[in-house]
């Protein structure tokens, strides 16, 4: 008996032919071998005359789709069909969601089998899992096919009938669709958030003081009974202290002339409080939280994420990657528990197997949390992998075996100190038992190094100790506008608010950057004018479709569809058809939208108005008796856009570049000119003999008005060659990048960044050396004293010593720092272990590598900027006269490898696939 066995990819064709018993035979369909049309010369012949035929569904005949065969896939379908006629038996073991119920419907519908027919489903391809799939076998369940069906039905019915809209009234090509609608929506929210914000400054005071030997640092917090005003007090809207705040707001003088008089004032600890508390680990992994771990710790895109984790499953490695379950099996909490007390000790052990309830809303797709497959969990040594797919295991596996570890336990440590009517406060951190911290730190990739990060000791203060103050320092801040979105917060809001399916946020969030309704700049989602422009369009006359409520009661209702609580034809029905539904609305206000008013952009405190063109956004301005009209640079983000830079860009077009003067070396002209990244100079004209003009972006906090020839050439001399190391010969050279101005010593292997009274322009070698000379900034914690040094390490010379950390005892050699295993006697350990150890702990982190890409344009300026961390709405920064130096690090983006998977979405307008 021969038995055919269609899978989607011929990655999981492969694997999974390894753990079938002879006679079967496993082919791939490459995804759905079904579809809508995606082109007018994909529908037939003989319904291209009807009026629905271009949307692809029949409104009047029950919402029928018009399913075909798309060219590229009939070669695998002839393929399939002709090895079904050798074939006594059919299974069907496509994935077990329900666009992998559906897939399979459809090979049912195409192939039409003469033989019996199975459904087999399972989350992990691995024996035991096979063969139990094979002997629990189904058949096609028509509810998940009928909600599957309705949810493509309904993104075409939205899509295809919203999007011929926005090309007649905004720009061709653009596109609208049920999820990505809303997100584009959430995320034009947050940039006009940001527009209205209102920056507020206040300041404060930070003390170094010590007891006998130990240093530590303490903060202003109370004055005269009051406390110290900080940046969550301040009303975003105004950038004063909100109403009812009852805080103590200092400027510069009162700050200045503070910081004079309590400098030799009698400092005092007044209380210390010590409040233990433990954390629980975070449950494993579900689609919408490794999307968001792995864009926080990996930099890895939600659809690159979802590309690899795909390759993972087919090839063995992790279990099904579409879920919103937190479950684990009985198998997997044993193998999990088993690698804990292999790898930590039992005592890392929670002392009874925990289990995590799934919180999100419609929890639907598998029934798995995403582990490690198998009974029992290969190391990520152990799994030969290496790059991307080495480290998204890594967190999988990290995330998996720290949900069955121990809580850690901490105590925070407060201690107030009194000087006159001021009272400062000193935080600290002491990590007693660090569970499940050993295997698992959130946002960090080395638990080890988080670890030591997280803990900040003060020394041990008793009320009325005297203290010393060596340094008193008065500080300014400015209140930050919200943070934008990141993939990893608004995968986070959808999942929250219920909106779309976690399995379809990586099409969703590559759909709306490939449109050109987003920017993805360091990470951070930035919206274009053009997608100010749909979501108002949307907002003013389809509000209900770009509700956050309105949408997530909509997925609620095709949840219920999958569940049979709800039939799917009344709902479409009620939907698109009658005087209120979808089709009735977008005919009745086609003629009632002015498309001069869709394409204007109104953005508060503006005169001039934006424009969504052919070409991109501009801005119209009436000058004289005409207007005048300029292409806006299409890296000016919304909010950033400001009179002044239109007037410096409506100069430009009027007038042409300024020009700064002559180079005093060559003679050619120096222009100062605005780009996508902001203002810069150029040396010379463009031109077919130069095409590519030297160019130089201005620094941060210098003017364009008030760049001089001086500094101009300055600028794009850069970078400068300061002078030889003494000690290593190797050039220390000052430039500029996106974090500020810096030097670099060793071919970038050491640098710092410069003090806010440093110039980049000017800096000498002595003032390098000097910077070189002191350590990069930490964190207030002091540093670990060793054990015992047990020797040079033979390539450097470096000393290797052995140290005792809050996590238990560690081998280090310059950065790199590894555990002792458990078991080998402390007092024992020799230089010969400890460089075994260092090598395997840096081999791991060099297959975990990304390689870089090469970005940049040759025709724009320098770009420069800064990383701004997500979270909370109101973020403060040190004031460019008080900014502490750090060294200067500048990352490379990940370059983006493309990987095959059975699951493409075409780039259809308005399409979304779920």
């Amino acid at each position: 008996m021969s038995t055919l066995v269609i899978v989607e990819s011929p990655t999981k064709a492969k694997t999974i032919r390894n753990f079938l018993p002879d006679g079967y035979r496993v082919e791939a369909s490459m995804g759905h071998v079904r579809d809508l049309p995606r082109s007018a010369s994909e529908i037939p012949p003989e319904v291209k005359g009807e009026k629905w035929a271009q949307l692809g569904v029949n409104p009047e005949a029950d919402f029928e789709p018009l399913y075909i065969i798309p060219g590229d896939k009939k070669k695998v379908v002839k393929t399939l069909k002709d090895a079904l006629k050798e074939a006594d038996e059919l299974v069907l073991a496509t994935d077990e969601d329900r666009e992998g119920e559906s897939i399979s419907w459809h090979l049912l519908q195409v192939l039409n089998p003469k033989v019996p027919t199975k459904r087999m489903v399972f989350h992990e391809i691995t024996q035991e899992a096979i063969q139990a799939a094979l002997e629990n076998c189904r058949d096609i369940d028509d509810q998940l096919v009928h909600a599957q069906e309705t949810r493509r039905i309904l993104d075409r019915l939205v899509g295809y009938t919203l999007s011929p809209l926005l090309w007649k009234k905004i720009a061709s090509g653009l596109s609208a669709g049920r999820v990505q609608s809303v997100a584009v929506k959430l995320i034009v929210h947050r940039e006009k958030e940001r527009r209205a914000f209102r920056k507020g400054s206040y300041w404060d005071l930070k003390a170094t003081l010590k007891q006998g030997e130990n240093a530590f640092e303490a903060k202003l917090y109370a004055l005269a009974g009051r406390r110290l005003a900080n940046g969550s007090d301040f009303d975003e809207a105004t950038g004063q202290i909100a109403a009812g705040r009852e805080v103590e707001l200092l400027d510069e003088a009162q700050a200045r002339h503070l910081q004079t008089r309590l400098q030799a004032g009698v400092w005092t600890v007044s209380n210390v409080e010590e409040r233990p508390h433990t954390r629980k680990p975070a449950p494993p992994f579900t689609t919408s939280t490794l999307q968001q771990e792995a864009n926080r710790k990996l930099r890895l895109s939600a659809r690159d994420t979802m590309r690899v984790a795909q390759n993972l499953y087919e090839q063995g490695y992790i279990t099904y990657m579409r879920t919103d379950s937190v479950h684990l099996s009985q198998q997997a909490i044993e193998a999990a528990r088993a690698c804990v007390a292999a790898k930590y000790g039992t005592e890392y052990l929670s002392p009874k197997p925990r289990q995590y309830a799934t919180k999100a809303k419609a929890a639907q797709e598998a029934h798995e949390a995403i582990r490690p497959a198998g009974s029992s969990f290969r190391t990520p040594s152990e799994t030969g992998l290496t790059g991307r797919e080495a480290a998204l295991y890594d967190l999988i596996w990290k995330r998996t075996i720290a949900s069955q570890m121990a809580e850690a336990r901490q105590t925070s440590i407060t201690a107030a100190i009194e000087v006159e009517e001021a009272v400062f406060r000193a935080t600290g951190k002491r990590i007693d038992f660090p569970g499940f911290f050993r295997a698992y730190v959130e946002g960090s990739d080395d638990p080890e190094a988080a670890l030591e990060d997280q803990e900040v000791l003060l020394p041990a203060l008793t009320p009325g100790d005297a203290l010393s103050c060596t340094d008193l320092e008065a500080i300014g801040h400015e209140t930050q506008p919200p943070a934008r979105y990141t993939e990893a917060t608004l995968v986070k809001v959808l999942e929250n608010e219920g909106i779309g399916r976690p399995s379809t946020y990586a099409t969703v969030i590559g759909t709306i950057i490939d449109r050109g309704y987003v920017r993805l700049v360091n990470n951070s989602l930035i919206p274009t004018f053009t997608a100010f422009a749909v979501t108002a369009l949307l907002e003013q006359n389809f509000p209900d479709l770009v509700d956050v409520h309105f949408t997530a009661r909509m997925e609620q209702t095709l949840d219920d569809i999958s569940t049979g609580e709800v039939d799917w034809l009344p709902y479409l029905k009620a939907f698109y058809a009658g005087d209120q539904g979808l089709e009735h609305q977008v005919q009745a206000r086609e003629t009632q939208i002015d498309p001069t008013e869709a394409r204007t952009v109104r953005l508060n405190g503006l005169e001039a108005k934006v424009r969504i063109g052919r070409y991109g956004p501009y801005i119209e301005l009436d000058h004289g008796e005409a207007s005048v009209r300029a292409s806006i640079p299409p890296d000016v983000p919304p909010a950033d856009l400001d009179d002044a830079q239109i007037e410096r860009i409506i100069k430009q077009k009027i007038e042409g570049p300024d020009k700064v003067g002559l180079h005093p070396e060559t003679g050619e002209p120096i222009f100062l000119r605005i780009g996508p990244y902001g203002p810069y100079v150029q040396l010379g004209e463009t031109t077919d003999d130069n095409p590519n003009p030297k160019r130089a972006s201005l620094p941060k906090g210098l003017q364009p008005e008030d760049v001089t020839v001086e500094t101009a050439v300055g600028l794009l001399t850069l970078p400068r060659t300061l002078g030889p190391h003494p000690e290593t010969g190797a050039p220390i050279k000052a430039s500029q990048g996106r974090f500020g101005p810096y030097i670099v010593h060793d071919q970038g292997k050491e640098g710092r960044s410069l003090k806010a009274e440093d110039d980049v322009l000017t800096v000498t070698l002595e003032r390098a050396l000097e910077l070189l000379a002191q350590p990069k900034a930490g964190r207030g914690r002091r540093k670990a004293e060793p054990l015992r040094e047990l020797g040079p390490h033979p390539e450097d010379g470096e000393v290797v010593a052995l140290f005792n950390g809050p996590y238990g005892h560690y081998v280090k050699h310059g950065k790199v720092n590894a555990s002792v295993p458990e078991g080998v006697d402390i007092d024992a350990v020799s230089l010969e272990q400890a460089l075994d150890w260092l090598n395997a702990k840096a081999s791991s982190k060099t297959s975990r590598s990304r390689p870089s890409k090469a970005a940049g344009s040759q025709d724009k300026a320098p770009k420069k900027g800064r990383s701004v961390r997500s979270g909370g709405k109101s973020q403060t920064t040190k004031t460019a006269a008080t900014r502490k130096a750090s060294g200067a690090k500048r990352t490379t983006k990940t370059s983006s490898t493309k990987a095959s998977t059975s699951r493409k979405s075409s780039a259809r307008p308005g399409d979304e696939a779920t």
